[in-house]
């Protein structure tokens, strides 16, 4: 008896000093936004049970809620916009570094208006509905200061993206910030006359690009799990190109779309960024990429519009090891 509770003893040692699932496992939150799809794709492919590694993935759309996430350890990565990561309450200790990038948008990301707005000019005084801190708002800020204009000079509301067609419908609101699949389809569906995107992110390139972050400590004490993700990730936005009408379909269910509207929103809303210009964007080893110009150029946006505190550095948030630890894909 003495010698089987000494085996039962040395067994439960083992795994509490041997954390394989914990090691192994990602837990994440992200938005319900397209650019995103290729972790989906990745799971259903059988990507991530290969490398070993459980991906967790769940929508969330409040970047309050994924913040506290963060702050907590629930998880330990977060995809967003390079905009939205900067927004507050983010500071210089806050958990997440970036590690990859995942698409860019070239239109979807942007400003609903009805046939009576020819252009921010006229949004002077009136009501724009907004969710804090997405993309379209930032680049309506771009837009409007080329018209000589601020937020100031608007009414905002603030609103959730996913009631964009609801606010919509209000003709009270002259305009809505918002994105897709939420963008077009209140513009499908609207009854008011001249329904249009008034700007995207086409108008813009190479402001509106979403970013893979990870928490540092996790980072540095795993750092083959999160090459095992980066890589699979890659992979599926390789599928992505080479089999596009499986990938549709494999895509769809996840984000409640039908696998014509998700090859009609690859087409003309967002670009997923393959594993070789991942890399330019992030930069060699020790060395800067594109991220980081476009990271200190939004990061100054915002700092001007209110949506973020603290000016970080780019230097210091996005970490290119990962990304360079990977082979050509």
């Amino acid at each position: 008896m003495k010698t089987l509770k000494t085996a039962v003893s040395l067994l439960a040692l083992v795994a509490i000093a041997s954390p394989a699932h914990a090691a192994e496992t990602i837990r994440m939150l992200a938005p319900t936004w397209l650019g995103f799809a290729p972790v989906h794709v990745a799971n259903d492919l059988g990507c991530f049970a290969k490398e070993g590694l459980e991906v967790d993935y769940k929508f969330e759309d409040d970047r309050s809620n994924v913040m506290a996430a963060y702050a907590r350890g629930d998880i330990e990565v977060d995809m967003r916009t390079v905009g939205e990561h900067q927004g507050r309450p983010r500071d210089a200790e806050t958990p997440g570094v970036i590690i990859g990038v995942i698409d860019e948008s070239v239109g979807g990301d942007g400003v609903i208006a009805d046939g009576s707005i020819a252009s921010v000019a006229d949004l002077k005084g009136k009501s724009v509905a907004a969710e804090p801190n997405i993309p379209a708002r930032l680049l309506l800020q771009m837009e409007l200061k080329k018209a000589g204009l601020s937020f100031s000079d608007l009414q905002l509301k603030d609103i959730a993206t996913a009631d964009t067609a609801a606010v919509f419908a209000d003709d009270s609101i002259s305009a809505v910030a918002t994105y897709e699949p939420f963008m077009s389809q209140a513009v499908k569906n609207s009854s008011r006359q001249g329904a249009k995107v008034l700007l995207s992110s086409k108008d813009f390139p190479g402001i509106i690009i979403d970013v893979i972050t990870a928490r540092k400590d996790d980072l540095a004490a795993n750092p083959k799990k999160y090459q095992s993700f980066l890589k699979c990730v890659y992979s599926a936005i390789d599928f992505s190109k080479a089999e596009p009408q499986k990938y549709a379909e494999l895509a769809a269910p996840h984000f409640g779309l039908t696998p014509a509207e998700v090859t009609e929103i690859l087409t003309t809303s967002l670009a997923y960024i393959p594993l070789a210009d991942a890399k330019a964007y992030l930069g060699k080893p020790g060395e800067r990429g594109k991220l980081h110009d476009a990271f200190d150029t939004v990061m100054q946006l915002n700092l001007e519009n209110g949506a973020a505190d603290t000016k970080l550095d780019s230097n210091q948030q996005i970490d290119n090891s990962v990304i360079n630890a990977l082979g050509a894909n």
